[in-house]
């Protein structure tokens, strides 16, 4: 960073309640070292990782191997449980027509993650903390709670997988309330590995990438799909006699698999793991190290991104439109009431789609098909706790203890996950499922806007920022993004058909509109539209440097 032409950030402030209070703005300062705080402040990746020489070797798989772990702590998100239940819809609904789709969606959201990645590197700060220093008061927190929403939403879709999971394991001895206070205790344990070195907890995320792939590889080869046509589903942008519900259905996977909390957290683990890769620290003002930093990172995020397309694409053909329920009614299957009397397709979510197996293929079937939710849902869950920390943290300032940390963000999901659990049977939780897809897709451009417009600003990125081509692809890609999720939005709410429920979501659209035109508002300004930089607190130059201009020049 350029502190010559930056102003400094100020921390000598009152710290009340374990939160510190900046008493001057800046546009950007990293944070302070731990050797320059008055109490150690323990991190979440304390073990340090050293980064092999290589000469003048334009690639090296030592050293892609020492930047290795956030991309695929990152892509735990891309395979959690709401993700797995919007892959069975699409392939119960649309088979393999929405694959292209799919796989649309993860480029997307590679390219998202790039910028989010280079957040961290470049600045030493993750998303969530450049939000705090660059948003007045007011914007920050509403953009905080916002955020927390989106979190509380995923992590009640990734707890409720969990406990589902285990009651298919139990043949329902263990009913949905008490999976939920499962996973939650055992989130706690799994959650404090990082103490045994940051390569163990890694390789138990691994692990667990490893059983999905497993678990569900094995329905993949089951079923035996027709690969001519998973091939053309693939890479043939074309859904043949689709309707409404095929395009809601294409929909919903764009918004399952660009999730807004993941954006914060890539940022955080990039930045965290980044600061321990050299001893003693890297130092981010060597472009060439940065550059290399960049590009190790971006090709770890495509590979775990790639496999996680892969984990998705093998849920998608399991369920084929053809699933009727003759076949498993004739069996004598335990779970008859689930499936319709007139012969119709079955409406799956992740408990009937086990079933579904279960009763087609047996009862193995099924276990495998719950051990491969237990780990989306466990994986994601941890993950989905890491965000929650990351970004209260950044937000707020927060110098807790780390018992304390783990403790409140769980916290905030416990409740409204244990009363779900307690009054909605576990056979019926499909219209929740949409409803906290609906919630995240809300809450996307709170996470998307934000971190095109810091990745813009030279002041920030200094050489790194977005060039003229990344800003207008990642502005359109963005909006495009946006607009569908806003789309599923309106179609769910139209759905409701209740007068007083359309009246709240038009107040609610008003607030919600204003806000999101504020950040675009600076967001617009960060691209170099100087024409409506009145009063904004964002500057594409630095602080001290920027004049003001009477045209619109971008």
């Amino acid at each position: 960073l350029n502190r010559n032409h930056d102003q400094e950030y100020n921390l000598d402030a009152s710290q009340e309640n374990g939160i510190i209070q900046p008493t001057q703005y800046s546009s950007i300062s990293p944070p302070a070292s731990p050797v320059e705080q008055d109490e150690p402040f323990s991190t979440y990746f304390e073990e340090k990782v050293h980064i092999p020489e290589n000469g003048n070797q334009v690639f090296s798989f030592r050293k892609l191997w020492a930047f290795t772990g956030p991309g695929f702590l990152m892509s735990i998100a891309y395979l959690d449980p709401g993700n797995i239940e919007s892959d069975l819809q699409s392939g119960a609904k649309a088979g393999f027509k929405l694959l292209w789709v799919l796989l649309v969606a993860t480029i997307i959201g590679l390219l998202l993650q790039r910028l989010a990645a280079r957040l961290g590197v470049v600045t030493g700060m993750h998303l969530a903390e450049v939000c705090n220093r660059q948003y007045p008061t007011v914007p920050r927190i509403i953009l905080w709670l916002m955020v927390e929403l989106a979190i509380i939403g995923s992590d009640m879709q990734e707890v409720i997988g969990c406990a589902i999971a285990l009651n298919l394991l139990s043949v329902g001895r263990i009913p949905l309330w008490a999976g939920v206070l499962i996973t939650i205790t055992d989130t706690f344990v799994f959650l404090f590995l990082d103490k045994y070195g940051l390569r163990k907890l890694e390789a138990f995320f691994g692990f667990l990438i490893t059983v999905m792939a497993v678990s569900f590889g094995y329905e993949y080869v089951l079923v035996k799909p027709d690969q001519g046509e998973l091939l053309k589903g693939m890479f043939v942008p074309y859904c043949a006699d689709c309707g409404p519900v095929q395009l809601e259905q294409a929909v919903g996977i764009v918004g399952a698999v660009i999730m807004p909390h993941n954006i914060y957290l890539h940022s955080a683990l990039v930045k965290s793991i980044y600061s321990l890769l050299l001893v003693p620290e890297v130092d981010r003002k060597n472009k060439k190290e940065v550059k290399e930093a960049n590009k190790y990172f971006f090709i770890e995020s495509s590979i775990a991104l790639f496999v996680s397309f892969l984990i998705n694409s093998f849920i998608i053909c399991f369920f084929w439109s053809w699933l009727q329920n003759t076949e498993c009614n004739a069996t004598g299957s335990p779970h008859t009431d689930l499936f319709p009397l007139n012969n119709g397709t079955l409406e799956v979510d992740i408990y009937k789609g086990g079933v579904v197996l279960g009763c087609f293929f047996g009862p193995a079937a099924l276990y495998i098909w719950a051990i491969g939710i237990l780990a989306a849902g466990q994986s994601s869950t941890m993950t989905g706790t890491y965000s929650g920390q990351f970004v209260m943290e950044g937000f707020l300032n927060l110098r807790w203890s780390r018992f304390a940390r783990v403790l409140l963000t769980r916290s905030i999901a416990i409740t409204p996950t244990l009363l779900v659990a307690i009054f909605q049977d576990v056979q019926h939780l499909t219209g929740m499922n949409d409803f906290l897809n609906v919630l995240q897709s809300m809450q996307l451009p709170f996470a998307l806007i934000p971190i095109l417009t810091f990745t813009s600003l030279t002041s920030i990125m200094n050489d790194f920022a977005n060039g003229l081509v990344w800003k207008i692809s990642g502005g359109i890609v963005i909006l495009v993004v946006c607009a569908i999720n806003m789309y599923f939005v309106v179609v769910y709410v139209t759905a409701l058909n209740s007068i007083p429920l359309y009246v709240l979501a038009a107040f609610l659209s008003v607030a919600y509109l204003c806000f999101v035109g504020y950040l675009a508002w600076h967001c617009l300004v960060a691209l170099g539209v100087s024409c409506l930089d009145f009063g904004s607190r964002v500057r594409n130059t630095p602080a001290m440097l920027v004049e003001e201009q009477s045209e619109c020049d971008p």
